[in-house]
């Protein structure tokens, strides 16, 4: 976690509503960082149903492992998360590690190892000791809250501000309310980011539904949000809905067909996105918030990869660190994304200014005008293949000196 604030963070945090049959507590283990909070516990009431995707990495991390073997199951009891350590590549002592950590958890909260879900952030390669979390664990369960704050602020580790969202429905007459928190500023590319998120919602709704409605829609947030095109060992994102409001008369949701899944989704759907944006906004050493649209591509899926392309480029990136509209950067990053394009109908603009169109310069282009654009920031870099209805949008920021400073002082 680094003391100066990104200049991109929000202004203020949402009002979080109560999730009944959450609850939560945050300590300190001295992982790694000193006078501050570095665990957090979850307290997930009876009958929990869960959902979870993580990284694609073929090095994933023990608790990665142990999430997916425990996904089956469908029901949680509590949550477990760390930072400063991400007891990754650790070998056998890593897998003793989220053992011995299931444990202590289940015994804080009442219940069996296989319902606690485990999650680590931080150094890769370090070995983790359980022990650590003993002492802390004991007497949490005793004294749980509801801050949602301070429980984003323990998972943070280069993030510069607390990541939190929430989104309330109204399904049969009974509102239901979506909370989520996330954590990430570096090693971000999709499938899925060097990132943490955890969604709680008191929606009766059943695994399978939660399993269905999380994966489609993290393909549209955390899966289109990169910060260096790094995926990270330990990416994870976990749902669980508690049912609580079934208390207030509202049947489960029990199948995709259901309509009354419909609104849910979208709610999910703007937690989610609004988590993957404050996570570019909180890129290490991030001074522009740049969303990059694609449009006229042949499919949504070549679309995603040209976008993937341009938000993925250094040197589109630091074009934007030095507020220079070099639309020949992003020419460069449509060409080599292997996607279907052709030269004469491309079409660039930065904010509202078309800087180039049908292979060349925009014959009305004025330099003056895109230079104010690259001084905003938030920017909206949008390009236009011509070739089709496929379309996508990423967010990202731009590369500059802090983020090696950052990254080069990780360990140290």
């Amino acid at each position: 976690m680094t003391e100066t604030v990104s200049p991109l963070a929000p202004t203020s945090f949402p009002e979080m509503p109560d999730i009944k049959g959450v609850r939560l507590a945050t300590a300190e283990a001295g992982i790694k960082y000193k006078n501050r909070t570095d665990v957090l516990l979850a307290s997930l009431s009876p009958g929990t149903t869960v959902a979870g995707v993580f990284t694609k990495s073929k090095c994933p991390s023990a608790p990665v492992d142990w999430c997916r073997q425990q996904l089956g199951g469908g029901v949680a009891r509590g949550l477990l998360v760390n930072s400063g350590n991400a007891n990754a590549f650790t070998g056998k002592t890593g897998v003793e590690t989220v053992r011995l950590s299931a444990e202590i958890a289940a015994r804080a909260l009442d219940c069996s190892p296989s319902e606690i879900f485990l999650a680590s952030t931080g150094v890769i390669g370090e070995p983790l000791d359980a022990r650590k979390f003993e002492d802390p664990l004991h007497g949490m369960s005793g004294r749980m809250t509801t801050s949602w704050l301070d429980a984003a602020r323990a998972i943070m580790t280069t993030d510069t501000f607390p990541k939190i969202a929430t989104a309330s429905v109204e399904i049969d007459g009974v509102m239901v309310h979506i909370n989520g928190i996330a954590k990430g500023a570096g090693m971000i590319a999709p499938d899925m980011a060097t990132m943490l998120s955890f969604i709680f919602t008191d929606a009766p709704v059943s695994s399978a539904v939660l399993q269905s409605a999380l994966s489609r829609e993290v393909e549209n947030s955390f899966n289109a949000v990169t910060v260096d095109s790094d995926t990270s060992t330990s990416d994870t994102v976990l749902v669980f809905a508690t049912g609580a409001a079934r208390q207030s008369g509202l049947e489960p949701i029990d199948t995709v067909e259901d309509p009354r899944a419909d609104g849910l989704l979208l709610a999910l759907r703007d937690v989610m996105q609004d988590l993957a944006q404050q996570i570019a906004r909180d890129g290490e050493g991030a001074r522009k918030f740049v969303e990059v649209q694609v449009e006229g591509a042949e499919t949504d899926l070549s679309a995603k990869k040209i976008a993937l392309s341009i938000a993925n480029s250094p040197l589109v990136k630091t074009a934007f660190a030095g507020e220079d509209a070099n639309w020949g950067r992003v020419v460069m990053a449509v060409g080599k994304a292997g996607e279907p394009a052709d030269r004469d109908r491309l079409a660039i603009w930065f904010g509202d200014v078309r800087v180039a169109v049908n292979g060349a310069r925009d014959p009305g282009y004025s330099e003056e005008a895109a230079s104010e654009v690259m001084k905003q920031a938030e920017i909206v870099l949008r390009v236009d293949l011509g070739l089709g209805s496929g379309s996508f949008r990423v967010w990202t920021c731009d590369l500059t000196k802090e983020y090696v400073a950052i990254n080069g002082d990780y360990r140290s």
